[in-house]
């Protein structure tokens, strides 16, 4: 079965939750873990290359990532497309590179270019009009019709939950098989989201943790995904180690903590590394070869 094919089975059985990552490592992590979707986020994977959220990462470097991402893992990957990297011609491209690159479904919004992550200040949207007819335009580049087609829209912080509502309704209405309405910061803010959109019949995103994915699917959500999951942990952890490093010269509490690499069922097995060792018994080549 196809991946896109795949999601949409799921979206049928209930809310889907997808743990965000920026690398292939963490997304092999994640179906390793058990989960059954997996979120690529335009954050993490700008924060790869060493940029902040702003629309500085080219599709090109984006569809680079996923490509990596989707051949290391089986399961559905769900990706950020930004704002699809221009105008309705744009995205037409981008959603048949992201396709190539094996993505079950990707959201498209409807901020300004250049871009800022949902949660930054100075956040601007574009008319109305012209994000359905970007809209439009994802849904008549799919090659694959089960390709999902999410329609984001950051018009919450700018011009609040009117214009919000208006405009998820209208993405809806113009084909987006889901909606989501980023920068939800409250628990408050969820119960609207809910209430205006996923109670009434419109399939909508939830990007956040404020509630579990069984709160989120008695809300009526059908995707949940904690886009900053993978980064966080890592960020925490690695920057934990270095400032012990820098004050002390050594590692041990962070050590003590986090623990080394593990063996086994750790790193390296993710990876597939027994894999490797049973292949160069078969051809004879490495360490297998000296023996």
């Amino acid at each position: 079965m196809k991946r896109s094919a795949r999601l949409r089975e799921l979206l049928e059985q209930g809310v889907v939750v997808a743990p965000g990552v920026y690398n292939a490592l963490f997304a092999r992590m994640v179906e390793r873990t058990g989960f059954d979707a997996i979120y690529v986020t335009g954050f993490g994977t700008a924060a790869r290359y060493g940029y902040p959220d702003v629309g500085l990462v080219t599709q090109t470097e984006m569809v680079e990532n996923l490509r990596y991402i989707c051949r290391a893992t089986t399961i559905p990957v769900i990706a950020d497309m930004d704002t699809g990297y221009g105008n309705a011609i744009n995205v037409r491209r981008a959603v048949r590179e992201y396709e190539r690159a094996g993505v079950a479904g990707f959201h498209i919004e409807d901020q300004v270019f250049p871009k800022k992550c949902g949660f930054f200040e100075g956040k601007e949207v574009i008319p109305i009009e012209e994000a359905v007819q970007k809209v439009r335009a994802a849904l008549d580049a799919r090659t694959d019709p089960s390709t999902v087609v999410i329609a984001r829209t950051d018009a919450l912080a700018p011009h609040g939950w009117d214009d919000a509502i208006r405009r998820a309704r209208a993405y809806h209405a113009a084909g987006a098989d889901l909606v989501f309405v980023d920068g939800i910061r409250t628990r408050e803010e969820i119960d609207t989201y809910s209430r205006e959109l996923a109670m009434r019949g419109i399939p909508c995103l939830y990007n956040g943790a404020m509630v579990t994915g069984q709160e989120a699917a008695t809300l009526g959500f059908k995707i949940q995904i904690l886009a900053g999951l993978s980064l966080g942990a890592v960020w925490e952890s690695a920057n934990a180690a270095g400032q012990e490093l820098m004050e002390t010269g050594s590692t041990r509490q962070t050590m003590a903590r986090y623990g080394p690499v593990p063996e086994g069922e750790g790193v390296n097995d993710i990876l597939g590394l027994p894999r490797i060792y049973e292949l160069e018994a078969r051809y004879g080549v490495g360490s297998a070869a000296a023996r």
